[in-house]
């Protein structure tokens, strides 16, 4: 889309791109506080990918729109939302639905998530001649990986080469025959093999394959520190959705602090914006602690150990400092943004910023699995669950395969060659021939799988990090419900031993985020007290809707 948009906020003109989304237009003109809260306190824009919903606005008289997830296509009128308000109610009655009513879709292959994997498994599946149906709830297909820019013009940066490639891999499904719908989303999850989504502009439907493919990726973790809450701060994932999709900067001043690689990435790519990076502040200590697992990284791609170091080069020559070894432990508002304190190495560090973005790591996204039966163990050293898998992405329910972040962390790379062995694997189990050259392909994809599974682990030894200290109690644990530590910690010391009896005590995991950022909290929490350690079976237990709808999607209208 090309040209601008003029919408209004509270009432005032803001210029926004056509095709980016209504958060973007408003941080772009220094807009961050979204909705308000039971407290009256203000919430902006967070994860930026439709997980937290915490920036809730009001579209067109429209209550609990995702600003991060509405794009802007036309003129629009928006407002911030107040907790509380009422809604807009329709007059007229609707007649009864029932489930006979909604439209069924019956794919022989549907494919859930649309980023490296998922792309690249209905593109295998297709080659193998299935039907495969490939959904996803963003506008553009590429996932959080490639994050494909979604505005043109003269003042718009092109595309770069992450960029092409995923358009290129998008374009090649297309082109194979695989039918791509987006702005779908998937919100229920019933054995053996039923789903319904809704989908935007057009209600719900049902849909039912013989066989699907999971790949919905993950969503930042917490980082629980006072302050936490506070508009301005957000996630390394949504300050690079900003620039990627609407070549929008977060802020002038941008402090990004966390512990991974994709922080150096953000730097780089806000650096190039214009962006004054502040410092990259890296939990773990400089590489040249494990040399022999940067020698590992190198030996599996030498290829991204260069683009690591040009994104070092690129922070150097620019000036931005690299704390490693320290983490952030306290933000405040200030008069002219915010004040982030950083403490490590027995020392402290304090820096005035517009915005801060964090990056403490991922969560997997596994809640339709965990609905659909699906075997999770709880793997100790990543501090998550993890979906059971064969060699070839098969879970422990027939006809359900799985791959990619939503299973347990990898990236990228190797959600992409994990895609290519579902989706060979699929098309067999549904009769499907694998020829010579498919199994070839399958062989070579197998090969880079695991070539790239030692990249990560070595790059996890280069990055690993002593555990967190334990928040404060005044520092809240679960954002949408407002509770603090201090209220979980009471109710496990009253005898609430389990997640869900913690959650009915104190609504802790109520809120429109349905708990995906408190309740990895309150299990550590839960642990540190004498529980037991997490399974599949703890935590809170995945039931539909897995994320917000309307509820006429929900009557089926």
């Amino acid at each position: 889309m090309t040209g601008f948009v003029r919408i209004l906020f509270e009432g005032e003109p803001v210029l926004a791109r056509a095709g980016e989304s209504v958060a973007a237009a408003l941080t772009a003109h220094g807009i961050k506080g979204f909705r308000t809260t039971r407290s009256g306190a203000e919430r902006g824009l967070f994860c930026g990918m439709g997980v937290c919903q915490d920036c809730l606005v009001e579209v067109d008289g429209q209550p609990n729109r995702r600003a991060c997830m509405t794009s802007v296509k036309e003129p629009l009128s928006i407002r911030r939302q107040q907790h509380g308000q009422s809604g807009v109610c329709d007059p007229k009655s609707l007649p009864p639905a029932t489930i006979a009513d909604m439209p069924v879709d019956r794919p022989e292959l549907l494919v859930i998530g649309a980023g490296p994997g998922g792309l690249s498994a209905a593109i295998a599946a297709r080659k193998a001649g299935v039907d495969v149906l490939l959904v996803d709830e963003r506008r553009l297909a590429g996932g959080q990986y490639f994050k494909p820019v979604a505005v043109a013009g003269d003042d718009v940066v092109p595309p770069d080469a992450q960029h092409r490639e995923g358009l290129a891999l998008a374009r090649q499904a297309l082109d194979a025959g695989v039918v791509i719908r987006n702005g779908v989303t998937v919100w229920g999850a019933f054995k053996p093999l039923e789903f319904v989504a809704s989908v935007e502009g057009a209600g719900s439907r049902r849909i039912l394959p013989r066989a699907v493919i999971v790949a919905t990726g993950a969503f930042e973790r917490a980082w629980p520190v006072p302050g936490w809450h506070l508009p301005g701060v957000m996630t390394t994932g949504a300050a690079q959705t900003l620039w990627r999709t609407a070549r929008r900067l977060p802020g002038r001043r941008v402090l990004i602090a966390g512990n991974g690689p994709l922080n150096l990435q953000l730097a780089a790519e806000l650096q190039g914006g214009g962006a004054d990076v502040l410092a990259v502040v890296e939990a773990a200590p400089a590489a040249t602690h494990d040399l022999a697992a940067v020698a590992a990284m190198a030996a599996a791609s030498p290829g991204l150990v260069v683009q690591g170091l040009r994104y070092h080069w690129q922070r150097l020559r620019g000036g931005v400092e690299m704390l490693h070894g320290m983490v952030v432990r306290a933000v405040e508002a200030a008069p002219a943004g915010l004040q982030v304190t950083l403490s490590g190495k027995g020392r402290e560090r304090v820096f005035d910023t517009d915005v801060l973005c964090l990056g403490y790591g991922f969560e997997p996204s596994n809640e339709l699995l965990r609905a659909l039966g699906c075997r999770h163990d709880h793997d100790a050293a990543q501090g998550r669950l993890v979906t059971w898998r064969d060699a070839d992405g098969r879970t422990s329910v027939a006809g359900i395969y799985a791959l990619g972040d939503c299973t347990g962390l990898g990236g990228a790379r190797v959600a992409a060659a994990d895609g290519l062995l579902a989706g060979f694997a699929a098309a067999a189990d549904l009769g499907h021939g694998i020829g010579p050259a498919l199994a070839r392909e399958r062989q070579a994809a197998a090969a880079a799988g695991e070539r790239h599974r030692r990249f990560q682990r070595a790059l996890w030894q280069v990055y690993r990090v002593p555990p967190a200290m334990a928040p404060g109690d005044e520092t809240l644990i679960c954002r949408c419900e407002e509770i603090s530590f201090g209220a979980a910690r009471a109710a496990l010391a009253d005898g609430h031993g389990q997640a869900g009896a913690v959650k009915r005590a104190t609504r802790i995991g109520m809120g429109p985020c349905q708990g995906r950022y408190c309740r990895p909290l309150l299990e550590a929490l839960i642990r540190e007290s004498g529980g037991a350690a997490p399974d599949e079976m703890s935590g809170f237990a995945p039931r539909p809707p897995v994320k917000p709808v309307l509820i006429r999607d929900l009557a089926g209208r």
